[in-house]
């Protein structure tokens, strides 16, 4: 008994050499999709580089030891210091901080894991409409209710920092909602078919994998809420002066000294403003570069 063979009918591929019809419309098209793209990035970039470049310029001769431990003298002397713009600045933000984010990866959680249900859809709309109010409304709100009108607290580090967090809140909620999001539900699926409950899954499994992004979130929101400068106006006031009250006397920060001096018909105080510029692009290029160590960090301890 024999067993015929049969050989399968080659397939016809086209070599590589050969070009299919309109394969060189298609090339150029790809390359110019690609130099608009490239023009467009360039473009973009070109006002951040000149800021960069005329900050660092102007305020570069004017950072030393003295400047980040000296107070401000009067607009018309020659050196100086924004010392308590820094300490104001640092005391505001650690407040701040303590009050947003918590809150907001709290709210986050509450969202992603325990909705969607008619709260969650409040708490959304809410943050969405919070993120886009300009931070002027943010300062009246906060002195209507808390400088003037609760309580009459008056101005200072502690209505400054409730401020700054109400413009933080929102930001840090969004940032971590998506990145809770992104942690994969089979994680959560053997959390609990290992027996944990679902607060347990919450604390030991799914907020450490989305930690980078977290981490990331809440340091673009402190590098926002840094730069506020409206929001203290009407809370903190500023000062010229070290203040470590907690309440009850008017602080400074490094935005608002930067505003008045850059007011100043000075040349000594507009220089200070300089320095105070590049001092601000320094600390969220510093923070920023943190969140990134710890997002690393965390990366390597889930793997």
């Amino acid at each position: 008994m024999s067993t015929a063979t049969t050989t399968p009918p080659a397939s016809r591929h086209t070599p590589l050499s050969q070009r299919s019809p309109g394969s060189g419309v298609r090339r150029i098209k790809d390359r110019a999709a690609s130099v608009l793209l490239t023009a467009a990035m360039v473009v973009a970039m070109i006002p951040l580089i000149l800021i960069i470049f005329e900050v660092t310029r102007r305020g570069i001769g004017v950072v030393n030891l003295d400047f980040l431990t000296q107070t401000e003298p009067p607009p018309r002397r020659e050196g100086g210091g924004y010392a308590a713009g820094f300490v104001g600045t640092l005391y505001i933000m650690a407040l701040a901080i303590l009050m947003s984010i918590p809150f907001g990866i709290a709210t986050a959680v509450y969202i992603v894991e325990y909705g969607p249900n008619r709260l969650t859809r409040v708490i959304r709309f809410f943050t969405d409409v919070m993120t886009g109010i300009p931070s002027i409304f943010v300062g009246l709100f906060v002195y209507g209710l808390l400088v003037i009108g609760w309580g009459g607290l008056g101005f200072g580090t502690f209505t400054g920092a409730v401020a700054i967090a109400v413009m933080m809140l929102p930001i840090v909620t969004r940032s971590a909602e998506e990145m809770l999001r992104l942690v994969p539900n089979e994680i959560r699926n053997a959390s609990y078919g290992l027996g944990a409950r679902k607060w347990q899954t919450i604390v030991h499994t799914v907020l450490p994998a989305a930690a980078p992004g977290l981490t990331t979130g809440s340091m673009l929101a402190v590098a926002r809420g840094i730069g506020e400068t409206a929001p203290l106006l009407m809370t903190a006031f500023g000062s010229g002066l070290i203040v470590t009250a907690f309440q009850g006397e008017a602080q400074g920060a490094v935005p608002m000294q930067l505003y008045r001096g850059a007011m100043q018909p000075f040349e000594a105080g507009i220089d200070r403003a300089w320095g105070a510029a590049l001092c601000l692009f320094l600390l969220v290029l510093l923070f920023t570069v943190i969140a990134r160590w710890i997002g690393s960090r965390a990366s390597v301890g889930n793997r």
